[in-house]
């Protein structure tokens, strides 16, 4: 039964680990924002520039680029429709950059209940063995002892670097999230106030 509570444990680290970096290589902040993206959004100030924002962000995909391709493909119709296919695009967008951080909630949840699972079972072996050999045994309790401590500690130490990460992930999200928004929405401001001038 203890075999079962380590490859448990194990299995958990190991699927908290691979988020862990997986998440960390995906929400590296020039891959969801390109420099060069965020530089051709900037210098799209009239709609003659609009052929270079949609090249630039072809050739960059990432989630900023496929948000001002969208704000770009509807700068023909009213603000408001264009913000409103802004907005479920960037939904889509963000839950994409969400995706593995509930894994992450998860294996925090669930390591420390599997840390207290095996030190229960950790008890119920301490206090089976000493009612077969007494008191006097104290390599028994020592055992024992070991085995509940152990399995306490492999549930934390699983559980603390997942939500560390899990914390600094979502809080990455909201700003890269919030970057976005500033980069698209000024984006829109300039292209139409440059049709209102006409």
């Amino acid at each position: 039964m203890n075999i079962f509570f380590i490859i448990v444990m194990v299995l958990t680290s190991i699927v908290g680990l691979t988020f862990i970096v997986e998440r960390g290589l995906a929400l590296r902040w020039g891959r969801i924002l390109p420099p060069s993206v965020e530089d051709a959004a900037n210098a799209c100030r009239i709609t003659t520039d609009r052929p270079v924002l949609r090249r630039v962000c072809e050739e960059n995909p990432s989630p900023l680029a496929r948000l001002l391709l969208t704000a770009e493909q509807h700068l023909d119709t009213p603000r408001e429709e264009n913000e409103n296919a802004l907005q479920t695009r960037a939904r889509h967008e963000v839950v994409q950059l969400e995706r593995g951080l509930v894994v992450l909630e998860i294996v925090i949840g669930i390591a420390p209940l599997m840390g207290l699972v095996g030190t229960i079972h950790g008890m119920m072996v301490l206090f089976g063995g000493m009612g077969k050999s007494g008191l006097n045994d104290n390599t028994v309790l020592a055992q024992g002892i070991s085995l509940i401590l152990g399995f306490t500690m492999m549930g934390l130490l699983i559980a603390i670097p997942s939500l560390i990460a899990w914390s600094y992930y979502s809080k990455k999200v909201e700003m890269l999230a919030v970057e976005m928004e500033t980069v698209c929405e000024e984006l829109l401001q300039r292209q139409y106030r440059e049709q209102t001038k006409k």
